[in-house]
């Protein structure tokens, strides 16, 4: 077909890949043939319960308590968006009736790595934070966010008289897929009273290999964390997995139930549409199920693998010839490097 850029061509290297298998294209293909609207329980059952089970055998297969509840967006551009909204709803939820202007509030702060993703930008232009109350901190030689200066930086915005709402780790940078301390990130926020979102929307897929299991390690004391099926989990775009240990309080934040909407049922099953500020939901479980369901845990598992096998291969041959240089370390299916 042309006019398209081929993702999914073997020569193509620009970005994350684009995850693809036949079995998700074949669901994707399915749920646009059914055309269900998943606002409700009641106008598709099936996707709301689905989207439930799907995202358990994810969670499961992570290692991630039970605490955290899931739900499904487009991207984790998104989820984040949600995770900010929930964080601010904790702890000014009058926001939501009144608004943040001409009320005297202190400005709140959100903190992420210098290599952490623009979406966390977009995301407190686009809730009223304002742009220059986002705090982007320094990394170490790993390209790591520095927990250090991250207190530091805490602490200077209490003394000035702003109020730390925030912080935004990532598991698998855009730039070079590093990995921010999260445990000891963790330990800051709890110290601190701030929400903790984790991206983990490339490498978080990396979990479920056990001998991985130290880039997710400190996940369970987040808040809310984001893992894109899209980018490693051979799910067609798009489909990103967003987990939240207070799905009420992010319901509080989000919920609104117009007359037209309500059905006999709703205090007995979970209404999707409230859980984002989307009222219209794609069938997107479909997909994940069936990608889940038809590779099992320990296909998944080989591919990854494989994919790591491959990398560490490349960047092998980078190290050794002389007219490249390596710019990251490997952890993961990612070899940055540079000629």
């Amino acid at each position: 077909m042309p006019g398209l850029t081929q993702w999914n061509h073997p020569g193509y290297f620009a970005y994350f890949p684009c995850g693809f298998s036949t079995p998700g294209a074949l669901a994707d293909f399915l749920s646009t043939a059914v055309s269900q609207q998943a606002m409700l329980w009641r106008t598709s059952p099936a996707a709301t319960e689905l989207e439930e089970v799907a995202l358990a055998w994810l969670r499961r297969a992570l290692g991630l308590p039970e605490s955290f509840q899931g739900v499904i967006y487009d991207t984790a551009s998104t989820a984040v968006v949600h995770a900010l909204a929930t964080a601010r709803h904790e702890k000014a939820p009058e926001v939501r009736t009144r608004g943040l202007t001409g009320r005297g509030l202190p400005a709140f702060r959100v903190y992420c790595s210098e290599h952490a993703h623009s979406s966390v930008d977009k995301a407190v232009i686009t809730l009223g934070l304002g742009h220059e109350n986002l705090r982007r901190i320094p990394v170490d030689a790993e390209y790591r966010l520095r927990p250090d200066l991250l207190s530091a930086a805490v602490e200077e915005d209490r003394r000035a008289g702003h109020a730390p709402l925030a912080v935004v780790a990532t598991v698998g940078t855009t730039s070079v897929t590093s990995v921010d301390p999260v445990p000891a990130i963790a330990d800051l926020c709890a110290r601190e009273g701030l929400w903790l979102h984790v991206d983990a929307a490339y490498a978080g897929a990396a979990g479920i290999l056990p001998e991985c299991r130290w880039a997710i390690e400190g996940m369970e004391r987040a808040d809310s964390f984001v893992v894109n099926p899209h980018k490693w989990m051979f799910t067609p775009f798009d489909l990103s997995a967003f987990y939240c240990r207070k799905m009420d309080l992010l319901r509080a934040a989000f919920g609104l139930t117009p007359e037209y909407l309500k059905t006999s049922e709703a205090s007995e099953v979970r209404n999707l549409m409230d859980t984002g500020f989307q009222l219209g939901r794609r069938f997107r479980a479909l997909k994940l199920w069936i990608v889940m369901r038809y590779f099992g845990l320990e296909g998944l598992r080989a591919r990854l693998r494989e994919h790591m096998r491959l990398a560490r291969l490349f960047a092998d041959w980078v190290d050794r010839e002389p007219g490249f240089e390596r710019v990251a370390p490997v952890p993961f299916s990612i070899v940055c490097f540079r000629a």
